[in-house]
């Protein structure tokens, strides 16, 4: 299993963390595919259906077989239940809306990275005491990089990545890095409703690409 300081330092370096969920597993395959053909090499994966959990694991086995250095990791982890699912499908780190003990409980056990989302200085600071190295500022439109400028001074050398309405903006994006974030989640602004229904790959991968140089030109 990846240690979690490993999948930690990818995704700083990586700068954004995408992440999606499509019921089709073919369709989930080939988006997976076109980011790591982009240049991605962290990608999240979101139990947001039904077929979450059969979908990932059929991402794990190409993973496995073609993208040996691509960390995936499960998202919308909320209950302890789905945390222990999505371990033995292979997941290498875990991301959740919520702060829940159990979970942080259980990926500390298994040494693994765990991304709790926090909205308020109250719910850093407990997942802080939960041992989070990663904080996903959730949702990041509503909460805005005044937020995270305004809180940042409390939690001294904690790590944080709004996920949720971060726009494929360059204003957007450098105002963020400048507030103090070490990456930025980049979900439905990056892997539209459109790109998986219409199976639009060829924009997906120049979007990604782009996403890549407004990290880069923001940092």
């Amino acid at each position: 299993m990846n240690n979690k300081q490993t999948i930690l330092d990818a995704i700083i370096s990586q700068g954004m963390l995408p992440l999606f969920f499509y019921p089709d597993p073919e369709v989930s395959i080939a988006v997976a595919r076109t980011l790591y053909r982009a240049g991605i090499r962290v990608l999240e994966y979101t139990n947001r259906g039904g077929a979450a959990l059969e979908n990932f694991k059929a991402l794990k086995q190409v993973q496995l077989n073609e993208m040996p250095d691509l960390h995936l990791g499960a998202g919308t982890v909320k209950s302890k239940a789905e945390a222990e699912d999505f371990i033995a499908a292979g997941a290498d780190f875990l991301v959740s809306p919520i702060v829940n003990a159990e979970v942080a409980a259980l990926t500390a056990q298994e040494q693994m990275l765990w991304i709790p989302g926090c909205m308020t200085p109250t719910e850093i600071f407990t997942a802080q005491n939960h041992g989070a190295l990663l904080i996903k500022l959730f949702p990041a439109n509503i909460l805005g990089s005044e937020f995270l400028s305004s809180v940042k001074e409390l939690f001294p050398g904690q790590l944080f990545m709004p996920t949720g309405g971060v726009e494929m903006e360059a204003q957007n994006i450098a105002g963020w890095f400048r507030a103090g974030v070490c990456a930025v989640g980049m979900g439905s602004k990056l892997i539209s409703r459109q790109v998986l229904e219409e199976q639009r790959f060829d924009q997906l991968y120049a979007d990604t690409q782009k996403a890549l140089q407004l990290v880069q030109s923001a940092r």
